[in-house]
């Protein structure tokens, strides 16, 4: 499936709107109305090798995916590679692209794409709406912005047992 774009412009510099973007921590603050039981796979949830792995609850397919930060090129844009579905067989991609606007606004772009392999998944993979992810991510973005934008502290997920120093 895929890629399924969308994208908004928040009024704040880039660089605040790429810190929230490249901490998975701040992840579930703006995609918990479909990504559920969102958790940290390391205590450390910035840089490569960040992961995070979650339930999905697409309509006829949800599944189980896992995200890993693979390439991060501050302040403009951040590669995550993953897998997903049965038995984590689906490779999935993200990528956002943070673009400097006029004034102090930020463009945003965000791109998810499934790989599957085998027929049984190609299959499933059909059967998801790519609308649907379309329409989640867009409401997903809206709710970055309003965070971002808004004067409120965002607190961000944190790894059960895990030192706070």
């Amino acid at each position: 499936m895929g890629p399924v774009m969308a994208e908004i412009t928040i009024d704040a510099p880039r660089e605040r709107v790429y810190a929230v973007i490249a901490d998975l921590a701040m992840r579930p603050t703006f995609c918990d109305h479909f990504q559920r039981e969102f958790r940290l796979q390391r205590i450390e949830s910035r840089g490569i090798g960040a992961a995070a792995r979650f339930h999905v609850s697409a309509p006829r397919f949800p599944l189980w995916m896992e995200t890993v930060v693979a390439a991060l090129e501050e302040p403009h844009m951040v590669i995550e590679r993953g897998r997903g579905g049965r038995i984590d067989r689906i490779p999935i991609g993200t990528a956002w692209e943070l673009v400097e606007g006029a004034g102090m606004m930020c463009e945003v772009t965000v791109s998810f794409w499934t790989e599957p392999e085998t027929l049984a998944d190609r299959i499933g993979d059909r059967m998801t709406s790519a609308g649907w992810y379309g329409r989640q991510w867009k409401r997903a973005l809206t709710r970055l912005r309003d965070q971002v934008e808004g004067e409120a502290a965002i607190e961000p997920l944190r790894v059960a047992g895990a030192s706070h120093l």
